[in-house]
């Protein structure tokens, strides 16, 4: 095995529903955008306790 995917498993990935797919790509980028939240959240939340503040 390569690694690479055969063109019957691309063909059978093509036959699920756009809704499906359309599912994954709105789960995947949300579960994104919530780690960057988390991420930025602890990096304030270290600045602050630092003394570091923008105001």
């Amino acid at each position: 095995m390569s690694g690479k995917p055969s063109l019957q498993e691309i063909e059978e990935a093509e036959k699920k529903p756009l809704w499906q797919r359309l599912g994954w790509l709105a789960g995947i980028w949300a579960g994104s955008v919530l780690a960057l939240f988390i991420v930025a959240s602890l990096m304030r939340m270290f600045m602050n306790a630092a003394g570091l503040t923008t105001h």
